[in-house]
C-alpha cells in the first residue's frame, strides 16, 4: 500500500501544472503509463490562445470559442477561463520566459483557424508543447514522486465513505500495486488512438474515461470528436500533425492540379473551423482526389516551422516542391468525464482535468489552441482549491481496504485493436449515419464488453484494449442518439443543426443509463 496526499494519473500539461503548484508540504505522486513525455501535450505544435493583443479582448475570444463550439459550450465556464487566459500567459512569461517574442520584446502573436484576431502565443515556433512540458518538468519539486511505466486500470472506491480513495495499477512485469490518495486526479488525456488516422500520442487510448465510467462516474458529450484537417499523409499512413499555424501563415489547401478546395465553402476559407475544413477534405479524398497543403507562399518555412520540417523530411517529403500531402485525423475529444470548473466529478474524491474532462469549455468543437490553455487553467485552479481545502477532508489513511492479490492471467478474446481503429474511422469518423452507427453499435454489443469488469487477471495490453473498446462504445452510442449535426459530430442523414438539441447533453453512466436530454434510455454495454 502506497499513500499520498494527491495522486495524479497522467503527465500532460494539466497534470504537471497541478503538481508544480501544489503546496510543497503535501505529498504528490504522478503515475504515467509510459514515459513522462509520451503525451499529447508534449507533441503540441500549436500554441496557447489568450486575448492579449492591442485590438483583442476576451469578449472576442469568447465569441470565437462559442462559434467554433456551435454554441454547445457552457458560457459561464468559457468566460471564466478566457478572462483568466491573459494572466496565465503573463505568469508563465515571468516564471519561465519561454514564449516567442518580437524584436521589440513583445509576445509574438499568431493566427489560427476560426480566430478573429492574432492571439496565439508559441514557443520555439512549433514546439510549444515540448518547451512547456520541459519547463514544468524542470520545476517538479522534491515532494513530487514520478512513477513511469505504471498503468492505472481501476479506481478504488470506499463504499462507506462513498468516495474514491485510490487506484490499482500494474507495473511492466504485471505486478499489481495499490496507490491511495486524499485526492485522486485523472489527467489521462483523450482517446485519439481509437481511430486509424490520429495525431495523438500512442498512449492516448481513453483509459481515464473508461476507468471513470466503470467506477460509476458520469461521462458527457462523447459524440463530439474533433478531426484535425491536416495530418501528414504518406504511403497510406498518417505520419504526424501539420499545425494549423501553417495555414495561419498563408498555406492553402489544394488538389493535385492546384485548385483551392476552400474557396466558396466558408468565409474564412482555409482558416474555417476545423470540422468544416476536415469535412471538405474528406469529401475530396472519398472521391479519390488527393489533397495537399500548398506552403509556397510562406517565407523561411524551415526556420518558422522546424518541428514540422523535421517530420516532413524524415518521411521523405520534399519541401522544395512546396506541397505537403494531408488527410484529416482524430485530434481531440470535446467530451469526457463530466466535471465542474474545479475538476470535481460525480464521484466524491475523484477529479478530472485536461482532455479527459468535459467542463463545457469546448462545446461541440474545440477552438484551436484552447486545449493547452484549459490544461494550464485547470491545473492552477485545482491546486488552489486543494491547497485551501486539504485540511477539511475526511482522510483515508486509516480506512483503506486490503490489497487484492493478483490471480492467474487470462487472455482477452477481443479483436485486434487495429480492427477497432479502422471500423471507428469508417463508421464513427468524420461523416456518420444511422446505418453506419447501428452497424458499429451492434458489432460492439456482440463483443459482450460487460464481461470485462474484473480486470486484475488481464495483461496491460489487454486492459488497454478493453478500455479502447468501452470508450468506442460510448462514442458510438452518443453519436447514434444525437440526431443532428453539430461541430465535430456530422451525420449525413441529419446534416443540419437542430435547435432542439442545442446545449442538450448526452450523459452515460454505468448500469445501463444513457441520459439524453435528461431522459433515460437503455444501453447494453454494462448491465
Amino acid at each position: 500500500m502506497e499513500m499520498d496526499d494527491i495522486l495524479i494519473i497522467g503527465s500532460g500539461v494539466a497534470a504537471l501544472r497541478l503538481a508544480t503548484l501544489i503546496s510543497q508540504d503535501k505529498n504528490v505522486r504522478i503515475l504515467t503509463k509510459s514515459f513522462i513525455k509520451n503525451t499529447n501535450s508534449y507533441m503540441a505544435q500549436g500554441g496557447i490562445a489568450a486575448a492579449i493583443g492591442i485590438h483583442d479582448d476576451p469578449s472576442k475570444h469568447f465569441a470565437d470559442t462559442l462559434e467554433a463550439g456551435r454554441f454547445h459550450n457552457d458560457e459561464e465556464i468559457v468566460r471564466e477561463i478566457l478572462n483568466e487566459a491573459p494572466l496565465l500567459i503573463q505568469e508563465l512569461s515571468k516564471e519561465g520566459n519561454i514564449f516567442d517574442q518580437t524584436e521589440d520584446g513583445n509576445l509574438l502573436l499568431g493566427l489560427e483557424g476560426a480566430h478573429s484576431e492574432k492571439r496565439i502565443v508559441h514557443s520555439g515556433g512549433d514546439a510549444t508543447g515540448k518547451n512547456l512540458i520541459d519547463y514544468l518538468i524542470r520545476n517538479l519539486t522534491d515532494n513530487i514522486r514520478m512513477e513511469e511505466n505504471t498503468f492505472a486500470y481501476q479506481l478504488i472506491l470506499d463504499q462507506k465513505q462513498k468516495r474514491c480513495i485510490g487506484v490499482k495499477a500494474k507495473s511492466g512485469d504485471g505486478t499489481i500495486r495499490h496507490f491511495y490518495g486524499e485526492y485522486v486526479v485523472l489527467a489521462t488525456g483523450g482517446c485519439g488512438q481509437l481511430y486509424s488516422y490520429s495525431s495523438g500520442a500512442p498512449t492516448v487510448t481513453g483509459d481515464g474515461i473508461a476507468m471513470a465510467y466503470l467506477a460509476g462516474a458520469e461521462i458527457s458529450d462523447m459524440e463530439f470528436i474533433q478531426f484535425h484537417p491536416t495530418l501528414l499523409y504518406k504511403n497510406g499512413e498518417t505520419k504526424g500533425l501539420i499545425s494549423e499555424a501553417v495555414r495561419g501563415e498563408g498555406a492553402v489547401l489544394v488538389t493535385a492540379d492546384g485548385t483551392p478546395i476552400m474557396e466558396g465553402v466558408h468565409p474564412m476559407k482555409d482558416l474555417a473551423p476545423r470540422h468544416v475544413v476536415s469535412q471538405t477534405i474528406f469529401n475530396y479524398t472519398e472521391k479519390g482526389q488527393d489533397v495537399y497543403l500548398d506552403i509556397s507562399a510562406i517565407r523561411d518555412f524551415k526556420q518558422r516551422f522546424p518541428s514540422i520540417t523535421a517530420i516532413c523530411e524524415y518521411n521523405g517529403v520534399n519541401l522544395l516542391e512546396g506541397r505537403i500531402p494531408v488527410v484529416p485525423g482524430s485530434h481531440f475529444s470535446m467530451g469526457g468525464i463530466k466535471t465542474d470548473l474545479i475538476g470535481r466529478t460525480s464521484i466524491n474524491g475523484l477529479f478530472a482535468i485536461g482532455e479527459a474532462a468535459c467542463t463545457g469549455l469546448h462545446g461541440a468543437n474545440r477552438l484551436a489552441s484552447n486545449s493547452l490553455l484549459e490544461g494550464l487553467y485547470q491545473g492552477k485552479r485545482l491546486s488552489q482549491w486543494i491547497n485551501k481545502n486539504m485540511e477539511k477532508t475526511l482522510g483515508v489513511r486509516h480506512r483503506v481496504p486490503k490489497p487484492i492479490q493478483p490471480v492467474q492471467e487470462k487472455k482477452s478474446v477481443l479483436p485486434d485493436v487495429q480492427v477497432l481503429k479502422e471500423r471507428m474511422m469508417k463508421m464513427v469518423g468524420i461523416v456518420r449515419s444511422k446505418e453506419l452507427l447501428e452497424d458499429q453499435k451492434n458489432w460492439l454489443q456482440q463483443l459482450h464488453l460487460n464481461a470485462f469488469i474484473e480486470l486484475d487477471s488481464y495483461s496491460i495490453e489487454d486492459i488497454n484494449a478493453i478500455f479502447m473498446y468501452i470508450t468506442a462504445y460510448l462514442i458510438t452510442d452518443a453519436a447514434w442518439h444525437r440526431t443532428e449535426s453539430r461541430g465535430g459530430h456530422y451525420r449525413s442523414d441529419f446534416p443540419n443543426e437542430d435547435e432542439n438539441w442545442c446545449r442538450e447533453t448526452i450523459i452515460h453512466k454505468r448500469k445501463g443509463e444513457v441520459m439524453v436530454k435528461h431522459e433515460q434510455a437503455e444501453t447494453a454495454l454494462v448491465n
